[in-house]
């Protein structure tokens, strides 16, 4: 094996790491223990990789420990009968790299995932080490994710979860058959356990402590989990069926979407293109409808031909056009659950919206101050000054808002 520069090795490993999309920090406050403050923040300003809920640009170093790994799933470009060039970190450098990369201001946190070396055990020991050596040996209070490794042993995920503020544990495909077809050497039996024990080991560290009568520090901010779309026949309804699981099961933060891509020396049985990113960006709008908008995945994929998600139209609208019954929907007297179903009405406006009308009867120019999107909101709304008359044909609502087909040019 060719030895590798510092400088190679993170070429290799980041472009390795690129392919791993749950890769935001969120939900975890700015640590603060320590008599100095320590290093780094998870709330500060610097390069941007990845974007937190609330619209924050979080900075993250998003590496690979190694691409060297036992396991051949046959859809990951790093299994073990791929073609591929290889590199390692020592935890050493891992941990060097951090602390070089925050003091010049390039990151705010690390993003530690890695093929499997050994045993799923000791891969796991090693990247406790670099977590473990950051908090206790700099001082580093940054936001640390690490990419926990299947099959590894409870007490190791737990001890992890002392230094890690965001742990990951990947259910890799949406259905069971297609784990044990594409990934032969992992147990869709022994992910969930995984999930579970975490999501326990979590609930238990909430409780204060009997002795100091404080929360214990553990993973403030949550596990989340990926799910690889296109590299097996599952619809976006099976999709959406197994997210809603996860997140009332497992009590999930984040569960994140990667279209499949093409790999190298690729197995027969994968597809040979790449599903179309649209698919990936409908199925994160509609994990939002669930997770903020109170829908089920079965309301969302309900006028769906296949269980498939229409790409021409965002799931919202398109539950809204298949269902013209629920409307116009009144301004002034309609619930938040049935303001939250009107398309071009987000979370924040429909709050704004139930204090205003506390105060007084909203009129047409009140909605558009209050930040609706009126010309997808006019269709399914009536208030004083408004009224969506003739626009309530479904059909004729659909061509207004699907985009127009691409026209072929010469230039």
């Amino acid at each position: 094996m060719a030895r590798h520069t510092l400088i190679q090795k993170l070429a290799i490993l980041s472009d390795a790491a690129k392919y791993d999309a749950s890769c935001a920090s969120s939900g975890t406050a700015k640590r603060r223990s320590g008599p100095d403050g320590g290093l780094g923040s998870t709330e500060g300003n610097g390069i941007c990789h990845a974007y937190a809920p609330d619209g924050r640009c979080i900075s993250l170093l998003k590496i690979l420990m190694t691409n060297f790994c036992v396991f051949d799933c046959v859809y990951c470009v790093n299994r073990v009968s791929s073609n591929v060039e290889r590199a390692r970190f020592t935890p050493a450098e891992i941990v060097r790299l951090t602390i070089e990369f925050y003091r010049r201001n390039y990151i705010e946190g690390l993003f530690l995932s890695s093929g499997i070396i050994q045993t799923p055990d000791y891969t796991m020991e090693e990247m406790i080490r670099v977590a473990k050596g950051l908090r206790q040996d700099h001082g580093f209070r940054g936001y640390i994710h690490l990419k926990t490794i299947p099959n590894a042993a409870h007490a190791l995920i737990e001890e992890a979860g002392l230094y890690a503020d965001r742990l990951s544990i990947n259910i890799e495909l949406p259905s069971d058959e297609a784990i044990e077809r594409f990934a032969p050497d992992k147990s869709p039996t022994g992910i969930r356990k995984s999930m579970a024990s975490l999501r326990s080991a979590i609930d238990d560290h909430r409780e204060p402590s009997a002795l100091s009568r404080k929360v214990r520090h553990f993973t403030p901010a949550g596990q989340s989990t990926q799910m690889i779309i296109g590299a097996d026949q599952s619809s976006d309804a099976t999709i959406l069926s197994r997210s809603a699981s996860l997140y009332g099961s497992y009590g999930m933060k984040r569960v994140y979407y990667s279209a499949f891509s093409p790999i190298p020396d690729a197995s027969k049985s994968l597809p040979l293109v790449q599903p179309p990113l649209l698919r990936e960006h409908r199925l994160y709008q509609a994990d939002w409808l669930m997770r903020f908008y109170g829908f089920s995945p079965t309301e969302i994929v309900s006028a769906a031909p296949g269980g498939m998600l229409d790409l021409a139209l965002d799931p919202k609208l398109s539950w809204a056009l298949a269902n013209r019954q629920m409307f116009p929907v009144d301004i002034n007297t309609a619930p938040r659950e049935l303001l939250l179903r009107v398309p071009g009405l987000g979370t924040r406006c429909v709050a704004r919206i139930l204090s205003a009308r506390r105060q007084k009867r909203l009129a047409y120019d009140d909605l558009l101050r209050l930040g609706a999107r009126a010309a997808k909101a006019r269709p399914f709304i009536t208030l004083p000054g408004w009224s969506p008359g003739a626009l309530t044909d479904s059909a004729h609502l659909r061509e207004r808002f699907a985009p127009p087909p691409e026209q072929l040019t010469l230039f």
